[in-house]
């Protein structure tokens, strides 16, 4: 038997090259000896000298296996430092992790510790073990994504170098005077016990109890009469206890109104009088007088439940005309507003709620004990049982809650240790017109945040963290210098922040230290650890400053959108607070993963696609694919059928690589490479439009443009290589002689492509790209230590550029004109046509310039091309440049190039071969015509 077809003698495919599937398990394979080689390590090793690019890795939080907003985030941050180390940068990537926390310490009670059984020391050993557990859990997770990262030397919030260079971040702002203790409003959750930053904070729609109800003047300083009440309005009756005043806006309008049938008169803003009219069911409402709200200032009503207290009228700035009266029930204690107001008038911060949420004494006998959302019911039943409630009903409104423990919080006044932002807004807001942000709009919203928050509550009521380095002289005054922060530092650098309570006080601080406050020369210690933002907001600083490889600012950060108002934003304060600049000179924010709904993902809700699950079943080359294909800049719904698509997607360049890689098994780079001078006209076409491809996936890849760089390689592959290139390619890889220059021409185009796509899709499909690369005899072993392709000047690249996308045109004319002929009957595959052209002068003149093989391009049997002019009625005419006339080929088809011809048989010993095909078999495989053809 002889095989008389370049691809049957190489038998392609089938012996030489065998490039399998089969991802999730393979991929592992190939991880294992990435590890194994340390290639991560020689990729490094090879970049020392080159300039650095860091990107600063946003710690993960340490609790539970990654969900798909984690392999979004290491994916996207993978893809660009593997670009970036392929590129001439040394690029190392430090992972992170969160480490300490409180939920950390609500799993541990989930599994039965009770932390107020255990001493400090112990239940902190539980959290340490169990967060060390899932740092390598969700290590293994990030490592089978195909993730190449410094592994074995990640950073820790919980190691001792890094808590000492959080403490060191903390003197410096003890140093600059942002550090302070108060008593005002933060968020408080009394499901966790605990004070919160507004980043732990998120929002839900909820329906409250709203009240307006009446306040009896008691002092009316000649404005107002003592039969005169003040009608406020509340969202949280419950909070009515704590009253101590009413705040209005000095610029608006009151009326005083007396509805008919009752005794009363009201204070009401003008402007909501139609409103509260209605509200209040009142009928022939008298206005007696209206007067300014400045007017009213320092006036004095009677509380509601105690006509003993007083409550002062005050005139503030947060008072709207949107809803309520115009006048707004206060407790400094319990919210921001309230509590600026009342500090500005010199009331006491009246806070009866416990940490638990539970009203106490103060409260009053009624309240004493009850929980908070339960004290909304009394309060309204008091307000009825003196007739001050003019009207309850339930508003909806959006509220923080607790994100850990998803219960709501309140706003509760208690002392705290804060962060002054105020003191160095200004130095912050500026430190940001140097980041450029992607997004733009990124840098407006953290600029928004920052002109608008107050003080950062940097202090938590719990155990697992990061100790605040203070301590309490005996008569109180907190004890806090950079000689005692610096020594305690030292100490957590050497033995870790557990010592903070396992150690007394004494030997904590600098051996012999003495202070006028403590005579007895006795101190405490805080109890209160720093808030987990805090930890790692100093990663600049345990991470970029301290590992002398990288650098600060980082150049890179990228993150989800939530980190606004957290890691970008705490990072960002303690910053420019430390070094008086951002630490990092670029931000990337994603948006959240959904589900295919649009909905938050949930385990509750059953709506949740993990990784694993994705991996076991297609491989993660396709999570990473569907992170290149998707724009990441705002929220992202997954579904199954995303990933079916993306499969099928990735299917496609397999097929593609395996076609190109199963034509060039025979190719010796070194001996067959034909120079670009001598090309064949199509290939170096293909070349020129290669490069062009380079160029487009490098400038977004520069531009961390993930979408455009897919669309750009699918668009390659689909149509400039399966549906162009690659279409007519048969015809010469299998039919010419295996030395031939055409073939070899093509081959060396094949081969050009072959490498550059590989170097190009490694950032993005490193274990297809390494399976690739084995079959190439390039010089690298792994093609993750082999550089990007680089643009080349190749000569008459535009012109040719130019003109071949007249050619393709006129390919598409034909091809069109190919179809009818085929739905006609009149041919069946296109081989069996002869097409024959007519084109205008231009069209023509580029044809002629590019001395192309139009037949093979074209794919037909028999090629004539005429002059416009000559073109018979029944063409098929396209712009009138071009017509196209289809019709049958003469002859018999050849069994080895499949083409229709005349001189099949011509050669006696080959009978069902063409003049040409017979001559190559005779000359290429001389056995032939001694032992005859047998068709395979």
């Amino acid at each position: 038997m002889i095989l008389v077809r370049v691809k049957d003698t190489l038998n392609l495919g089938k012996t030489k090259f065998k490039m399998r599937g089969n991802l999730p398990v393979n991929e592992k394979k190939r991880e294992d000896v990435w590890f194994e080689n340390k290639v991560y390590e020689q990729r490094q090793k090879l970049n020392e000298g080159k300039p650095s690019f860091v990107l600063h890795d946003g710690p993960p939080y340490a609790n539970g296996n990654i969900h798909m907003g984690h392999a979004m985030n290491k994916i996207s941050k993978d893809i660009i430092v593997r670009y970036k180390s392929m590129s001439g940068f040394r690029s190392p990537y430090v992972p992170g992790w969160d480490t300490h926390g409180l939920p950390i310490e609500q799993q541990l009670t989930k599994e039965g510790h009770d932390r107020k059984k255990m001493s400090t020391a112990e239940f902190r050993k539980l959290c340490r073990d169990y967060a060390l557990k899932q740092v390598d859990k969700q290590r293994e997770d990030f490592k089978r994504l195909g993730v190449a990262a410094e592994w074995d030397n990640p950073y820790l919030t919980l190691q001792p170098s890094f808590e000492a260079e959080e403490i060191r971040t903390f003197a410096k702002m003890v140093e600059l005077g942002l550090i302070y203790r108060g008593k005002k409003p933060v968020f408080w959750s009394w499901s966790s016990e605990s004070a919160m930053a507004e980043a732990e904070v998120e929002y839900h729609d909820v329906t409250s109890p709203s009240a307006f109800y009446a306040e009896r003047v008691s002092d009316g300083k000649g404005v107002l009469d003592q039969d005169t009440y003040f009608v406020v309005w509340t969202t949280t009756p419950w909070t009515i206890p704590a009253s101590e005043g009413i705040t209005i806006d000095a610029g608006f309008d009151y009326s005083v109104v007396k509805p008919a049938g009752d005794d009363r008169k009201f204070v009401i803003a003008t402007d909501r009088l139609s409103y509260a009219t209605e509200q209040f069911g009142w009928q022939d409402v008298e206005t007696i007088k209206t007067v300014r709200g400045q007017e009213l200032e320092n006036i004095t009503a009677l509380h509601p439940f105690d006509s003993d207290r007083k409550l002062v009228v005050m005139l503030g700035d947060f008072v709207t005309l949107d809803s309520g009266t115009g006048l707004v029930h206060t407790a400094p204690g319990f919210g921001e507003d309230d509590f600026g107001v009342g500090k500005e008038y010199g009331l006491d911060i009246f806070v009866p709620v416990d940490d638990r949420g539970y009203l106490t004494a103060e409260a009053g006998p009624d309240f004493e004990g009850v929980f908070y959302e339960d004290a909304n019911e009394i309060a309204l039943n008091k307000l009825k049982a003196t007739n001050a409630l003019l009207k309850q009903m339930d508003y909806t409104h959006s509220y923080p809650f607790d994100w850990r423990t998803k219960k709501p919080i309140i706003f509760r006044a208690t002392p705290q240790w804060f962060a002054s932002v105020d003191k160095i807004r200004d130095q912050i807001l500026d430190a940001l017109k140097d980041v450029k942000f992607l997004p733009e709009w990124g840098q407006k919203r953290l600029h928004n945040m920052i002109r608008d928050r107050g003080d950062w509550v940097i202090s938590r009521q719990r155990v697992w963290g990061v100790p605040l380095p203070i301590f309490y002289a005996e008569d109180g005054t907190p004890i806090m210098n950079g000689e005692t922060i610096e020594h305690v530092a030292e100490l957590f650098e050497k033995h870790g922040s557990d010592i903070w309570f396992e150690w007394d006080a004494k030997d904590l601080l600098p051996e012999g230290y003495t202070s006028e406050h403590s005579p007895n020369g006795t101190f405490t210690k805080e109890t209160d650890i720093m808030d987990v933002w805090f930890d790692s907001g100093s990663s600049h600083q345990g991470v970029l400053a301290k590992r002398d490889y990288l650098k600060y600012p980082a150049d890179l950060t990228l993150e989800g959108s939530d980190q606004y108002r957290g890691w970008f934003n705490s990072s960002l304060i303690t910053s420019v607070a430390m070094s008086g600049h951002a630490p990092y000179k670029q931000v990337i924010s994603q948006g959240f993963t959904l589900d295919g709904q649009g909905h938050k993902m949930s385990k509750s809700l059953g709506n949740t696609i993990v990784p694993a699950d994705i991996i076991k079943k297609m491989g993660a080359e396709i999570i990473r694919l569907w992170v290149l294909s998707i724009d990441s800049s705002s929220d992202v719904r997954v579904s199954q059928d995303n990933f079916v698509k993306i499969s099928d997607s990735y299917k496609k360049i397999r097929n593609t690589i395996r076609y190109l890689l199963a034509n060039t098994a025979d190719f010796d780079p070194q001996a067959n490479t034909v120079a670009y001078a001598d090309l064949q006209p199509e290939d170096r076409y293909m070349l020129v439009r290669f490069n062009e491809l380079v160029k487009e996936i490098r400038q977004d890849y520069d531009q961390y443009n993930f979408i455009e760089i897919y669309k750009a390689l699918m668009n390659y592959i689909i149509t400039d290589l399966s549906a162009f290139y690659l279409d007519f390619a048969k015809d010469v890889v299998y039919i010419e002689p295996e030395d031939s220059l055409k073939r070899r021409s093509m081959q060396t185009v094949f081969y050009q492509i072959l490498v550059g796509l590989t170097k190009l899709m490694t950032p993005v499909l490193p274990h297809t790209t390494e399976e690739i690369w084995q079959f190439l005899s390039e010089p690298e072993e792994f093609v993750q230590l082999a550089e990007m392709p680089e643009v080349q000047e190749l000569s008459g690249a535009a012109d040719l550029l130019a003109k071949w996308q007249t050619v393709k045109k006129l390919r598409t004319h034909v091809l069109k004109a190919l179809e009818e002929a085929r739905d006609q009957k009149m041919i069946g595959k296109s081989m069996e046509a002869k097409a024959t052209l007519y084109l205008d002068e231009a069209t023509k003149q580029v044809v002629d310039e590019l001395n192309v093989d139009l037949r093979l391009i074209l794919i037909v049997s028999q090629l004539e091309v005429r002059d416009l002019a000559e073109a018979p009625e029944d063409a098929a005419s396209f712009d009138g440049q071009v017509a196209v006339q289809i019709t049958p080929a003469e002859g018999e088809v050849c069994e080895r190039c499949r083409m229709t011809k005349t001189d099949v048989g011509s050669d006696e010993h080959f009978p069902t071969l063409c003049a040409s095909c017979a001559a190559i078999v005779t000359k290429y495989y001389p056995e032939a015509v001694t032992e005859g053809f047998e068709e395979k």
